[in-house]
């Protein structure tokens, strides 16, 4: 994976880093969504936009100010967005959105640093299904990738 510059959750939620065929990795297992899909592309196309939408959703609430009481809906966000990432293949998300919601579970002192981390992970999984989708992620399942 590229070594990301050092960043704020907000600013890669405002602006998500940049993710290119050239990285060599893709925030997309893509061989998984296929297995999840049994081969399926308009599926894999459905199911890619909703992740998409879930996740920004998700971010969007991800950057409310903490506030004393709030780690339950938290705790129970994090917990879809690390179920709904494993099922499309975005493993990276879905490590750190457990690592996330074990912080909040443990009330440990990194909870900012691991909302962070998980921003940026959310950050790059979108960027590479808007390559995916062929900048369509935010506009409706059709794409380079899915042809």
């Amino acid at each position: 994976m590229a070594k990301l510059a050092d960043s704020t959750f907000l600013k890669c939620q405002a602006q998500p880093q940049p993710f290119s065929v050239a990285d060599g990795e893709s925030p997309i297992d893509l061989v998984h969504l296929s297995r999840q899909t049994f081969g399926d592309h308009d599926l894999e196309r459905e199911l890619l936009g909703l992740f998409d939408a879930q996740a920004a959703q998700f971010a969007k609430r991800l950057r409310a100010p903490a506030a004393p009481g709030d780690a339950d809906w938290r705790i129970a966000l994090a917990h879809t967005i690390k179920g709904s990432a494993r099922a499309v293949g975005a493993t990276e998300v879905g490590h750190a959105a457990e690592a996330y919601e074990q912080a909040l579970r443990g009330e440990d002192a990194s909870v900012a640093e691991k909302a962070e981390m998980l921003g940026a992970a959310i950050g790059r999984a979108r960027s590479a299904i808007a390559l995916l989708l062929g900048g369509a992620a935010q506009n409706g399942p059709t794409g380079k990738y899915f042809k």
